[in-house]
Formats: C-alpha cells, sequence, structure tokens
C-alpha cells in the first residue's frame, strides 16, 4: 500500500522538509576549498539537533553520518571524512531530518570555487529537469511521467540518467513506496493520488549510466569515473499543480543565486 497523508500530516512533514533546507544552507557556508567533508557532516549534526529534531540518515541501515557527501564522480552515499574539498570539485549533500514523526529528506549539489562550464550546465540542468519531474507529479498522472520528464530533458544534452538508484516515497518512514526511477515511458506505472508524498531526486552523470559500489559498501561512483550530479525535494502530490515540501531557497541565498 502507498500511504495517502492527510493535511495535519503534511504540515508535520512539511516543517521536517524545510528543516533539511536550512540545514543544507548552514553547511553551504562552509562549502569552499580547505573544508573537509567531516566538518559539513558535524555542523549539520549540530544544527538538526539544535533545532529539535534528529539526523534521518544516522545510524540508518548502519550509516554512520548526518549527511552524504559525494563529491565530483561519487553519485549518491558518500561518508564523510578525512576529504579536503578543492577548488573545482562538485558535492551533492544529501540530508534527512526526522522530526514530530516524520522525515524530511532533500539534496543539492553545490559548486566549490571556480568550477569549469561543463560541470555547472550538468548542475543547472540537472535541478532543472527536477522541477520538470515536479511539474509531472500531479493526480492522476503515473510514475513514468517523472521518470520520462528527467530522462528525456538531460539525454538530449548527452547525460544519462542513474538507473540502479531510484527516488521513493517517504513520511513515517525514510523509504516508502512507490519506487520513483529518472526513467521511464509516460503513461506507464502506478496512477498518482492526491496526498502522496515522493521524495524526487534526479541523479545524473556526465558520462555513462552505469555506477559501482565502493568497498565501504555505501559509496556509489559512476562507473567512467565522470561527474555526476544530484537534486532532490519532497513533493506532495495535488490536483493540478505540485505542493513542494522542501526548499532550495535558504541555500541559493547564501551561495547567491537569484
Amino acid at each position: 500500500m502507498i500511504p495517502i497523508k492527510t493535511n495535519e500530516e503534511i504540515e508535520i512533514q512539511r516543517k521536517s522538509s524545510l528543516l533539511v533546507g536550512k540545514t543544507l544552507a548552514e553547511v553551504a557556508k562552509l562549502i569552499r576549498p580547505g573544508f573537509t567533508t567531516r566538518e559539513l557532516d558535524r555542523v549539520a549534526d549540530t544544527f538538526i539537533h539544535d533545532h529539535g529534531a534528529v539526523p534521518g540518515f544516522k545510524g540508518y541501515g548502519g550509516f554512520p553520518a548526518a549527511l552524504c557527501i559525494s563529491v565530483n564522480d561519487e553519485v549518491v552515499h558518500g561518508i564523510p571524512g578525512d576529504r579536503i574539498l578543492k577548488n573545482g570539485d562538485i558535492v551533492s549533500i544529501d540530508c534527512g531530518t526526522l522530526m514530530n514523526g516524520f522525515y524530511g529528506d532533500s539534496a543539492y549539489t553545490f559548486a566549490v570555487g571556480d568550477v569549469n562550464e561543463e560541470l555547472l550546465k550538468l548542475l543547472e540542468r540537472t535541478k532543472e529537469s527536477l522541477y520538470l519531474a515536479i511539474e509531472q507529479t500531479v493526480s492522476g498522472k503515473r510514475i513514468g511521467d517523472i521518470g520520462y520528464a528527467v530522462q528525456t530533458y538531460v539525454e538530449k544534452f548527452g547525460y544519462s540518467v542513474v538507473r540502479d538508484l531510484v527516488g521513493h516515497g517517504v513520511g513515517r518512514n525514510l523509504h516508502e513506496k512507490p519506487e520513483v526511477p529518472n526513467y521511464g515511458r509516460r503513461g506507464s506505472g502506478i496512477k498518482l493520488k492526491s496526498g502522496m508524498v515522493l521524495a524526487i531526486e534526479p541523479m545524473v552523470n556526465l558520462g555513462v549510466k552505469e555506477v559501482v559500489q565502493d568497498k565501504d559498501g555505501w559509496t556509489i561512483r559512476t562507473a567512467d569515473a565522470k561527474p555526476s550530479a544530484h537534486f532532490e525535494h519532497n513533493v506532495v502530490v495535488r490536483n493540478g499543480k505540485a505542493d513542494i515540501l522542501s526548499t532550495f531557497e535558504d541555500i541559493e541565498k547564501v551561495i547567491n543565486i537569484n
């Protein structure tokens, strides 16, 4: 069964989702050459606790940190540590919070210092694909419409969509039904119903779609070692227009994107 949230539950979940955006904005203040990924994680962990929540990822399936921090060719699930951010890197930061029984889950890929135009375009277009997917997240549409929107947009630039990892429902559990692939056929898959809450998260590679897992059992990276970008929002299926629970506004004030 796919959970349908009441309006009251959705408003509770909105608070958790908005806290993720505020946390990522706090972390964004430190995203520049010279900082370690562990330092970013420490800031997020403290900030989440200070705001009455707990990190949604820490301890989930044994994951050891508050943030998944994935640099350059790392797609998702990178473990924070001693890696130092360097000028020209891109870094995907995925954050989860658990507050009042509901999860928020959102991700943003940042440019570190001076990043080349090719990578800036990858970031921009991956984020654009997320919003195209959200336009399809309305009652009466189908899961395949979401994936089709992402896939057809990014593939025209020569990028590829990761197939082995997908978005998902989110609510009282971090991962709920349904799965939300970033590829698909229009009109295929389950029909979307008002009150479903989805974590939509395009993972888009500059090169091939294939990925590999590191020996740490968590970090996923591209098979050809080319960079990957990742953006994620929590979205409520509604009649006519989707309702985005999470936000990038706080982040983009920090990094000066209008």
